[in-house]
């Protein structure tokens, strides 16, 4: 599911933003969408039970299904679903994107008229690095604020394909800029935060939207070395299933409440996800209990939903064979409809609902667009700041050398999955805004086939007080079905920043935009390189965001989700191999900080301030008990060294609460992510350490904070066994927050024996 993204000058952008000023002013207030379903106005179709809001949607689903014909049931199972016109239903395409704003990718969306863009924030590897869950779930209300009004306005869906929760494992994946990173806990936090904003917290089991999350699962490999993602086959351990790559769905089913997962085009472990009943119904439905469907990537097998035409083509026919039922039509439709009755296009008029006052009004509203500006300055990560060379001084440095294939772009900050933003400010205009600047390229587009313009960008470095290379990535480079083959910057990039250091009179920065890690070893050992920050792709505000960073206006805060590998660490790991623990006896590095133990360029979780961070633990338990509710439970720990099981136990009775003191020590306010770790006992388990928790809090100079978080020992105090079993080790386990270390001893105890 690709796209082409739209290219505009900065005068359309200038045009863009004048229309959505003026449609602020004078657009109409009423909406020109009628009721998809159950038009009170039709009086053949208004009354007839499934348009009853008062009866129970499953009363209502049945009545339904039970009206419609073999054929118009079939021609319900494709995203571009066919009108019911003797019912008095609408065509709609299930089809639409939101990734980190409201997308045009699907054929759902389409920009326009009363609606030419909506609010482009940071891409999700951008966000992520925030460590900040308000704030994605906040991003969350805002897209659906301004895709509930799009809907009002005809001109999108309200069943949206996103978030991507996908492991990002490999750095050479051209997705995993849409992840929120390597980190499964991050990323279970991310996709239930999102969700829960898109989703809303009506009652009555209600949605604003319907989120899914995708790509269901351990889907990382889209195109590298001829292998394609149509047809590998990811060989996956139960134990790091169950682990890593099944965790953010988990997170996303039982905790966000998604109301649909996408299954991914990949085998696992030699069966399509789209076709295996034990991911599937025994996993998605069975275990977490999914309230919604299951759709099919585009036209893979087909599940509830098909993207694609595959089912609406073969299913007659496929019933004919007796290889499907009438039944299993209608199991899929119930789960659909029923997701589209929760979202109110069964109640008739959609002005009278909930939402329905929203329209042009609410979308790129100043309040959105500073959302979006706040974002991406909470995903600044400060990698490298010599000396303390930034912030910048508006005083000192009255000029700025603004260089690089980067440092004037708008489209590239958006990333993919991206729609038409509210207008946009470049890195260079939003350094002019504090300085005057010298412009120079420096190379023709992020390729940078050769070094015919660094003569320029050398000169422009000499005149002035200080210099900004804006490098790095963009969607040439790593995009959907786009795995790069290296990690160093592309073409003559690194010989521009080398030469431009050299040849600069004052500081210099490197701010490197890209969606996965890059090897830079080069600028963080050179010492005329000042500082290095990473900004991912940071969204329609990017550049403000840049130099409000660059001029001490926002103290960065930003930590990376994932690990910036050396180039030399891809040829002893195949991006085929799933694995992510090291194997010595072949060579095998390990993946992910929690595996991987050899060098790194900038490690997972790094992230500088302008001001300095002390911890204290204010309060936490030393002891935990662990009541063995099962006789198997208390044979388990008293004669076995893997642990208790956690469903041998209550885990609901077994919650910490951990406190801790925040101090900024430094002369500047300044926000923290708090992250915390624990590290198993001794010899018990290979996982040396796992975040379990973060919380982002803001202490002024001088200043103190206490931070809580939440420890749920089945979850984050517990390992999985080789057969895919979640235990919880007896013993001490290690915590760290920050610079400090807690021990925390559990033991078992016996219950109330049941056997």
């Amino acid at each position: 599911m690709g796209k082409m993204h739209h290219k505009y000058s900065h005068t359309h952008f200038s045009l863009l933003v004048l229309s959505l000023t003026l449609l602020c002013l004078y657009a109409p207030t009423g909406h020109s969408r009628p009721p998809f379903a159950c038009d009170p106005r039709d009086a053949a179709t208004g009354n007839l039970p499934f348009c009853r809001e008062s009866l129970p949607f499953r009363d209502r689903v049945r009545d339904l299904i039970g009206r419609l014909t073999l054929q118009e049931k079939i021609r319900l199972l494709v995203n571009n679903a066919i009108a019911v016109p003797r019912l008095g239903i609408k065509g709609y395409e299930w089809w639409s994107e939101a990734l980190h704003g409201v997308s045009d990718v699907g054929p759902g969306t389409k920009f326009g008229g009363a609606f030419p863009g909506a609010t482009s924030f940071p891409q999700v590897i951008t966000t992520a690095a925030s460590f900040n869950a308000s704030l994605w779930e906040q991003i969350g209300r805002v897209v659906s604020d301004e895709a509930r009004a799009m809907y009002n306005g005809g001109t999108a869906g309200l069943t949206y394909w996103s978030p991507n929760v996908n492991i990002f494992r490999d750095p050479r994946w051209g997705r995993g800029q849409e992840t929120p990173g390597e980190d499964p806990v991050v990323a279970g936090r991310y996709a239930a935060s999102y969700v829960r904003g898109l989703q809303g917290n009506a009652a009555g089991n209600r949605l604003k939207v319907a989120a899914c999350c995708k790509h269901y699962t351990a889907y990382d490999l889209d195109n590298w070395n001829g292998i394609d993602r149509f047809h590998f086959n990811a060989r996956v351990s139960k134990q790091e299933l169950e682990e890593t790559y099944n965790v953010p769905f988990k997170a996303c089913v039982m905790e966000g409440r998604v109301a649909s997962v996408m299954c991914s085009y990949n085998q696992v472990n030699g069966k399509p996800t789209c076709a295996d009943s034990d991911l599937l119904r025994n996993t998605i439905r069975g275990q977490w209990h999914l309230n919604g469907y299951i759709v099919s990537d585009c036209d893979s097998v087909g599940l509830d939903l098909d993207c694609g035409p595959f089912l609406a083509i073969h299913t007659e026919s496929a019933i004919r064979a007796g290889k499907l039922s009438e039944a299993d039509v209608n199991g899929a439709l119930a789960h659909t409809l029923t997701v589209q009755m929760r979202l109110g296009m069964f109640d008739g008029e959609p002005s009278r609902q909930p939402f329905g006052n929203l329209g042009p009004n609410d979308v790129c509203t100043p309040a959105h667009q500073q959302l979006a500006l706040e974002a991406a300055r909470q995903g600044t990560v400060l990698l490298q700041n010599r000396a303390r060379s930034l912030p910048l001084s508006t005083i000192r440095h009255r000029t700025i050398a603004v260089i690089g294939p980067n440092s004037d772009v708008t489209v590239t900050m958006i990333g993919n999955y991206a729609g038409v933003a509210c207008g946009y400010t470049t890195p260079l205009q939003g350094i002019a805004r504090y300085a005057k600047t010298v412009h120079q390229l420096g190379c023709n587009g992020v390729a940078c086939p050769d070094n015919r313009l660094f003569g320029q960008a050398e000169t422009a470095a000499r005149q002035a007080d200080a210099t900004v290379l804006v490098m790095g990535l963009d969607q040439s480079i790593e995009a959907e079905f786009k795995d790069r083959v290296g990690l160093l910057l592309p073409g003559h990039q690194q010989e521009l920043v080398s030469r431009v250091a050299m040849a600069s009179r004052g500081p210099v920065v490197l701010v490197l935009m890209s969606g996965g890690p890059l090897d830079v070893s080069f600028a963080k050992n050179d010492p005329r390189v000042s500082a290095i920050l990473w900004v991912g792709y940071p969204g329609q505000a990017g550049g403000t965001a840049i130099a409000d960073v660059l001029f001490g206006r926002t103290n960065p805060g930003g930590k990376l989700p994932m690990t910036w590998y050396p180039q030399d660490y891809l040829a002893k790991a195949p991006m085929t191999d799933m694995a992510l623990r090291a194997n010595p006896s072949r060579g095998y590095p390990g993946r992910t900080y929690r595996f991987y133990k050899g060098p790194v360029v900038f490690p997972f979780g790094l992230g500088l301030s302008y001001t300095n961070f002390a911890h204290e633990i204010a309060h936490a338990p030393t002891a935990v008990s662990v009541t063995l509710a099962t006789l198997d439970g208390l044979k388990n720990s008293t004669t076995s060294s893997n642990g208790v099981r956690v469903k041998h136990t209550n885990c609901g009775a077994l919650s910490l609460g951990v406190e801790v003191d925040v101090k900024n020590t430094g002369d500047m306010d300044g926000t923290h992510s708090l992250l915390v770790f624990s590290t198993p006992p001794k010899g018990k388990g290979d996982l040396e350490k796992q975040l379990i928790g973060f919380e982002k809090v803001h202490v002024v100079a001088g200043g103190r904070q206490r931070v809580r978080i939440h420890i749920d020992v089945c979850k984050h105090l517990s390992v999985v066994d080789k057969f895919g079993i979640r235990r919880i080790q007896m013993g001490e386990h290690s915590l760290h927050f920050g610079d400090i270390k807690h021990s925390i001893s559990l033991q078992a105890t016996l219950g109330d024996i049941r056997t």
